[in-house]
């Protein structure tokens, strides 16, 4: 069977191959409705797909947006790449994705990719890109990279951000002044990790905060667990047998907390009346846990489409562009039954 071609389409719709150009890039210039729609019958017709490989060549821009994650395994990651492709969508991009694993080579590998197929634009939630990530972006002219969810102060990259130390800060006191526990455990993540600009670390940072403000020592009660809930759940079997056990537990991620809250159940302990139990993330998954986890939001949707506006905004390229380059959107304190109080309350908003 012979190929559909562009001059195929042109042909049955009575117009020029340009004009065909025109109404499958959505551009440069305007097409009239009533020819719009004799192009757009004539693809359907002749089952025309267009050479994406090929346009890209031509335009050194695929419709493409490269995303690296750290593992999208985890449900807060895999939230936020499903809100990134929406956003894109709605953008008419397609989103590559690729897992990190924590680990510098990967996320290497993966942004050297991407940004080799003439992505339109690369965004990256790293633990903080390294330096030969840098160099990788530094080599691709043209290229535009958005960190999304954590950008360390070291880097002047254009980013999208939340206030992960404010949040964590926020659900630590809530647990030390208003249900009154004298410490709170912290389940912090692998030790060998983190590295400086993971999210993760802030969350642990705004622990500590609570924590010293409340004149409450830290170094015995930071937790090394994985930030998966299986990892989490074994180590909360052992934290929670132990006769000095913690009577209130901030996770890192609402994943590690779900793992938690099993591992309490095991041993015989009852959330919140034994256990006081909060995470991070408000995954979906939170509202549905026994009991309702507290937590920490954050406006993924809005966060995922400012990162795609940001990828696509051409005037970043410009010197001295007055285009702001940091979006930062505020964390919000979800207060439900796992922390001890009656019941669901609204989300708060924290104060910038």
């Amino acid at each position: 069977m012979a190929k559909v071609t562009r001059d195929d389409v042109a042909r049955l719709a009575g117009t020029s191959t340009a004009v065909v150009s025109y109404v499958i890039n959505n551009g440069p210039r305007p097409v009239a409705p009533a020819t719009r729609e004799k192009v757009l019958a004539a693809i359907e017709q002749l089952g025309y797909r267009p050479n994406s490989v090929a346009q890209a060549m031509a335009s050194r821009r695929t419709n493409l947006i490269g995303m690296v994650v750290p593992d999208a395994r985890q449900p807060f990651f895999a939230e936020m790449a499903h809100a990134v492709e929406r956003a894109a969508s709605e953008r008419g991009k397609l989103v590559l994705i690729g897992n990190s694993d924590y680990v510098d080579d990967r996320e290497v590998h993966y942004v050297r990719a991407f940004l080799g197929m003439r992505v339109s634009g690369l965004i990256l939630v790293s633990q903080g890109p390294s330096q030969r990530a840098a160099e990788e972006f530094a080599a691709m002219e043209g290229a535009k990279v958005v960190l999304l969810h954590r950008r360390p102060e070291a880097i002047d990259d254009v980013a999208v951000v939340t206030d992960d130390v404010g949040g964590a800060e926020a659900v630590v006191r809530h647990l030390l002044e208003v249900h009154g526990h004298p410490y709170v455990a912290c389940f912090g993540g692998p030790v060998e990790s983190p590295a400086p600009g993971d999210p993760v670390i802030d969350h642990v940072e705004g622990w500590q905060r609570a924590m010293d403000a409340h004149g409450v020592p830290t170094a015995p009660h930071l937790i090394d667990a994985p930030f998966h809930r299986y990892g989490a759940y074994d180590v909360a079997l052992d934290l929670l047998r132990r006769p000095d056990r913690p009577r209130a537990v901030f996770c890192s991620t609402d994943d590690q907390a779900i793992g938690v809250l099993r591992a309490a159940r095991e041993v015989g302990l009852r959330v919140p009346e034994d256990l006081a139990v909060a995470g991070f993330d408000d995954v979906p998954e939170a509202a549905l846990a026994d009991p309702p986890l507290t937590t920490v939001a954050s406006d993924r949707d809005a966060m995922a489409r400012a990162a795609v506006d940001l990828v696509l905004d051409d005037s970043l390229m410009v010197p001295g562009s007055d285009t702001e380059r940091v979006r930062k959107f505020p964390s919000r304190l979800v207060i439900r039954r796992s922390c001890g109080c009656d019941g669901a309350a609204p989300g708060r908003t924290l104060p910038e």
